[in-house]
């Protein structure tokens, strides 16, 4: 009975684990005076026993160890953001965002949109990847602006239930964006 106890418990640990990878790079400058940064995870329960910089607050539409990858690509003409996901609820129409500050138990620790200036909440203003999941829970987005981040102003990716501009957080996964190489 203990050793299936164990083995339970393992076999647990290595599923959460599995659950809640996450990675990023940081290829820093190049010659052209570019900044490129990708970073991917495994969507977990902020109460998982493995933490995960990929937090879901909505199992129902971002299922634990569902996939998110993030690119950030910026140089003198400004900063393009792209978004892969795999593993969400079919059809669903997702609206994204990037947010101040990184992910956390609290939906609301992510802070407010990230906004190149302060004012409108829209696309050319702010940095929305939103789309619909395809019957394989599988989705994509980009954005391209002429503008990139400030230092230290840009954390997140958050997932919400409604496209547009708000709409509840189910979802938040914590990006090492880098500022802009020019500026």
């Amino acid at each position: 009975m203990v050793a299936g106890v164990l083995t339970s418990a393992v076999a647990a640990a290595v599923l959460a684990a599995a659950g809640t990878v996450a990675s990023a790079a940081h290829t820093g400058s190049d010659a052209s005076g570019s900044v490129e940064v990708r970073a991917e995870g495994r969507f977990a329960p902020p109460t998982s026993f493995v933490p995960s910089a990929a937090i879901t607050y909505e199992q129902e539409l971002v299922p634990a160890a569902s996939w998110i990858e993030v690119k950030q690509r910026s140089d003198q003409h400004g900063t393009r953001v792209s978004l892969r996901v795999k593993g969400l609820h079919p059809g669903h129409a997702y609206g994204v965002h990037v947010h101040q500050k990184p992910c956390g138990a609290n939906p609301a620790a992510a802070g407010p949109h990230y906004q190149n200036e302060p004012g409108p909440m829209n696309p050319e203003n702010e940095v929305w990847l939103d789309f619909t999941a395809g019957k394989d829970g599988s989705g994509k987005a980009s954005a391209s602006h002429n503008w990139g981040f400030r230092r230290g102003e840009a954390a997140a990716v958050v997932l919400h239930r409604e496209q547009g501009g708000a709409g509840d957080r189910l979802a938040c996964f914590s990006v090492p964006f880098a500022p802009s190489p020019v500026g």
